[in-house]
């Protein structure tokens, strides 16, 4: 599948820019991986992927413990979509392939 592999993330936060990595696994529907930020990985959950639109949801605990939810197209070597964050609202997110 086109999503599958490595990622490099940039999230526009309240606290600034933030860097993420992540790796993801496609099998029909579903979406698996792990993202990882300032040493620490997660497993991704509730992930799904029809033709080039994915999403998923991380759980963080730094700076303090949230549910991110992102939406988002990938177009070649490329994705680009949002984040929820709870109650702090939605804000975008680009992805390179590594």
């Amino acid at each position: 599948m086109a999503v599958d592999g490595n990622w490099n993330l940039t999230m526009t936060t309240p606290m600034g820019e933030r860097s993420a990595t992540l790796t993801l696994k496609t099998a029909g529907g579903t979406l698996t991986g792990t993202q990882g930020a300032e040493g620490n990985t997660a497993e991704i959950f509730d992930g799904t992927v029809n033709g080039d639109e994915l999403a998923w949801k991380v759980s963080i605990t730094n700076p303090m413990p949230l549910t991110l939810a992102f939406t988002g197209k990938v177009s070649g070597d490329s994705m680009n979509g949002e984040m929820g964050i709870g109650p702090m609202g939605s804000f975008p997110f680009t992805g390179t392939r590594a």
